[in-house]
């Protein structure tokens, strides 16, 4: 893929999906904070404000400080800093791992400018599920990520059906 569409899909895919968890953000922080959480959809959708210091479902929110911040700061950082990097100058197998890796760069970026601008905190807002059947609480950002990496999953076994097909040795 040329240089410059690469950039445009990074930055398109970027634009959307920050500005979408942002968004969504605010809007959580300004109508949900202090009331309690409300159903919808017969109850397979709850909408609740909370602020998450860990990562994915609270993992290590119990961690100190200083370690929290080394990790999920420092280390995610420099992570998407890396991928960043890589999306620009590399030239991804495919048009899929392209959006993939753009996902999972966006939902991250996002997330970590939560950190940055809420003490260390994600907001959180959105639980799905059907009866006792529920999802951790999420946002916006969080479903970029986790589509994207089913995305990059898929295109990677898409490309190894194709090798496969293809007559070349595995």
């Amino acid at each position: 893929m040329v240089f410059w569409k690469r950039l445009g899909v990074i930055f398109l895919v970027s634009l959307c999906c920050i500005g979408c968890d942002r968004a969504s953000k605010r809007m959580a922080s300004k109508h949900l904070a202090g009331h309690s959480v409300s159903s919808h959809f017969n109850d397979m959708v709850r909408l609740g404000y909370t602020e998450n210091r860990g990562a994915f479902l609270g993992l290590g929110k119990d961690l100190p400080e200083k370690t929290r911040f080394l990790i999920f700061t420092v280390v995610v950082g420099v992570f998407l800093a890396g991928l960043l990097a890589y999306l620009v100058f590399s030239i991804p197998q495919n048009s899929y791992t392209l959006i993939a890796l753009s996902c999972i760069f966006s939902g991250g970026v996002s997330n970590f400018l939560d950190r940055a601008m809420n003490s260390g905190a994600v907001i959180d807002f959105l639980n799905v599920g059907i009866g006792p059947l529920r999802t951790g609480v999420f946002n916006i950002a969080d479903m970029a990520i986790i589509f994207g990496a089913v995305l990059f999953f898929l295109a990677s076994v898409g490309d190894d059906e194709t090798e496969t097909s293809s007559g070349l040795p595995d």
